[in-house]
């Protein structure tokens, strides 16, 4: 009997566990959803909970041991991805690291950097998940994060697809994309306008003939 032993073990070596929960979580942080596969989504889940749930509290103390279990990766903003990709060696070493060999924390560019060729620098996983992500979860007690199950599967092993999600991180759909009707909803739609349109043509026919043969009951008979 196994007592005392949690969690999945994937075919892995315990450091390679640990290493593959670390960069599937950082990731998570970063983009906010990932695709994976199913069971290590639900690996990564009760990984990524704990985490949220000690950086809730915002202390020190909280950071340290943030820092101690997913350790720390460099993020690129978005929109300056291109750019960064288009710096020399150099650029790229200043955007990473600061002049004091640790990485940037909060994403904001040093006083002593020409921001007209670094006008940007990078921010840290762990910073993110203390400033923006724990405390949009501050009130919330638990279930962060959702798994969506995908109906594809991985080419190669056939293994089961889903996405793992913060809650508040799903895209909202778009406003302006039009809605694709079915030919046979668009038939039933014309037959109703059809059938409108003859009832209303029906019912002022009606009227018009009401209206006059009470006109020629109401004018006077001319004597002979």
């Amino acid at each position: 009997m196994q007592h005392r032993i949690a969690g999945r073990r994937l075919t892995r070596t315990p450091a390679h566990g640990l290493a593959m929960r670390r960069n599937l979580a950082q990731s998570l942080i970063e983009h906010g959803q990932i695709e994976t596969t199913l069971p290590k989504a639900k690996e990564l889940r009760r990984f990524v909970e704990r985490l949220i749930t000690v950086a809730r509290r915002g202390d020190l103390r909280s950071r340290q041991r943030v820092l101690s279990i997913l350790g720390d990766r460099a993020v690129i903003p978005g929109d300056q991805q291109e750019r960064y990709e288009s710096m020399s060696s150099t650029q790229r070493a200043k955007v990473l690291v600061a002049r004091s060999g640790r990485r940037h924390r909060t994403g904001a560019v040093p006083a002593a950097y020409n921001k007209k060729k670094i006008p940007f620098v990078a921010t840290s996983v762990v910073h993110k998940l203390m400033t923006e992500i724990a405390p949009r979860y501050k009130d919330r007690p638990g279930g962060y994060t959702r798994i969506i199950r995908l109906a594809k599967r991985r080419i190669g092993d056939n293994s089961s697809l889903a996405i793992l999600q913060l809650v508040g991180d799903e895209e909202k759909p778009d406003a302006n994309v039009r809605k694709v009707v079915g030919r046979r909803k668009l038939r039933t739609e014309k037959r109703k306008q059809m059938l409108k349109g003859a009832t209303v043509k029906r019912a002022r026919g009606g009227k018009k003939k009401s209206a006059e043969s009470a006109g020629d009951a109401a004018a006077p008979t001319k004597p002979e």
